[in-house]
């Protein structure tokens, strides 16, 4: 499996998705996971229940799905910042897609990012990547700049890993190739 992390605005998503279509593997964006089984919104779990509780159900989430999946995993920002979390990692390919502040911050600031309700949005996007910084890296076999073209880090990416097909989910017939629909 290969596990995408990064701060807020690094492009997980969309570089997720676009490196599951090339592997021919599943994708799971673990946010959207989360969204799917509360039935509601990140931003209205934080309104309405808090960060902590918000934490508890992405760790949950996370380690259950870091368990069954074999494709590509896009994880929310502050996962790595979970302890349960970051120990399950080691045993997954996990590349951090790196972005510094200024550039980060422009492509969320227009968004509802429950930790960015702040008088200085972006001043608070700043202090949250610096805190979390050493949390990516340490997690991270392989750190990509998350600036360039998203087929550039896809390449990136298929170079840095062991086995570029990533474990994918066996069919019945071992000598069939997997079908992802």
């Amino acid at each position: 499996m290969a596990v995408l992390t990064g701060f807020m605005g690094s492009g997980k998503s969309t570089v997720g998705r676009a490196l599951a279509d090339r592997l021919g593997v599943d994708y799971v964006d673990t946010d959207a996971e989360i969204e799917r089984r509360a039935g509601r919104r990140i931003p209205e779990i934080f309104a309405d229940d808090g960060e902590s509780a918000f934490r508890e159900f992405e760790r949950a989430t996370v380690l259950e799905v870091l368990g069954r999946e074999r494709g590509v995993v896009a994880l929310g920002g502050g996962a790595v910042t979970i302890p349960e979390i970051a120990t399950a990692l080691a045993a997954h390919h996990v590349i951090y897609l790196e972005i510094d502040a200024r550039a980060g911050f422009a492509r969320v600031a227009a968004s509802d990012r429950p930790l960015l309700r702040d008088p200085d949005p972006a001043g608070r996007y700043g202090e949250l990547l610096a805190g979390r910084v050493d949390a990516y890296r340490a997690v991270a076999g392989h750190t990509v700049d998350a600036t360039v073209a998203v087929a550039t880090i896809v390449d990136q990416i298929l170079n840095a890993l062991p086995d570029p097909r990533i474990a994918p989910v066996p069919s019945a017939d071992p000598k069939e190739e997997p079908t992802h629909e």
